[in-house]
């Protein structure tokens, strides 16, 4: 093969060049930098490691507390953020912008006032602060304590007793949160059929919060007469009890019963009924005695006389 000429050695770039650029026009697109960026929101303060949970805030009614929000945007475009806050301690709290935008790659700190109504009472508040951007939204709990008298009650009501589930409700009517704790007893006519220790429940309950809840018992008796009792505790010295009656009867012995004792009363009624009209009957008159005949023939003479 003979070496490549002088013409042909200034073509191979030029030839190279087309090559590659042909091949760039066929590779797909690049992906755009407008596509949704990576993002958090987190109480301002700390490391990824030691972040705080949750926004903690503390004070009297009428005091206006301050925290900041963390909006990370590590992406490499631009993030529009808007910020609000839900739920009750969440309605209370005011951003200094509802909308940050944030360069790529760049934190932003936003601050925040949470003011405690005048009327709120002491105890404990939840609410969350909610950044919603890039078509996500990350919510940050918010906890406040009002500072003041705290009152912790617990109430149990509506206890019911259903086949081999016991229904009733908790209420919590203080003003702190508590995590109640439940023992559950049932009585029946010949003994202890139920006697679950108290245990505690898996569940928070806010001030003024109801909840409803059911406790199994799958070895409920089939034939008694039962009372059920519970008996729920928290810490603060809340406390209450509650109980509700229940009779089991199995069903079809009870059927079969029931016609025995109404065909045993039925017969005795008829039995009954037949001696007193027996009783009643009318009696019969005693025979008459016949009498011997009255001879007349010796007054008919006297009269004569007479």
């Amino acid at each position: 093969m003979s070496p490549p000429t002088p013409r042909r050695r200034r073509a191979l770039p030029v030839l190279t060049a087309a090559l590659a650029a042909l091949l760039c026009g066929l590779a797909p697109p690049a992906a755009a930098d407008d596509a949704p960026a990576d993002w958090t929101a987190r109480p301002a303060g700390g490391t990824d490691r030691d972040a705080r949970p949750y926004v903690y805030l503390e004070g009297t009614p009428g005091t206006v507390l301050q925290d900041r929000l963390t909006v990370t945007n590590s992406g490499r475009a631009p993030l529009t953020v808007r910020l609000r806050g839900d739920g009750r301690a969440g309605g209370w709290i005011r951003f200094a912008e509802d909308t940050v935008t944030v360069p790529a790659r760049t934190r932003a700190e936003v601050p925040l006032a949470l003011t405690v109504p005048h009327d709120a009472v002491p105890g404990d508040s939840s609410g969350e602060a909610v950044a919603a951007g890039g078509g996500e939204e990350i919510r940050v709990p918010v906890r406040v304590r009002t500072v003041g008298p705290t009152l912790a009650a617990l109430g149990v009501e509506d206890v019911r007793v259903s086949g081999g589930t016991i229904r009733y409700a908790l209420v919590n009517r203080g003003n702190a949160m508590l995590r109640p704790r439940l023992a559950v007893r049932a009585e029946g006519v010949f003994g202890t059929l139920l006697d679950r220790p108290e245990r505690p429940l898996p569940l928070e309950l806010a001030p003024g919060r109801r909840v409803e809840r059911t406790e199994p018992w799958p070895d409920a008796p089939a034939l008694d007469a039962v009372t059920v009792r519970l008996r729920v505790t928290a810490s603060g010295g809340a406390r209450d009890e509650a109980e509700a009656s229940a009779t089991y009867l199995p069903v079809a012995p009870a059927v079969g019963g029931g016609l025995l004792v109404l065909g045993g009363l039925a017969a005795l009624a008829s039995g009954a009924y037949r001696r007193r009209r027996a009783g009643r009957a009318p009696s019969q008159p005693p025979p008459v005695e016949a009498q011997p005949p009255v001879d007349t023939e010796p007054l008919l003479k006297a009269g004569a006389k007479t």
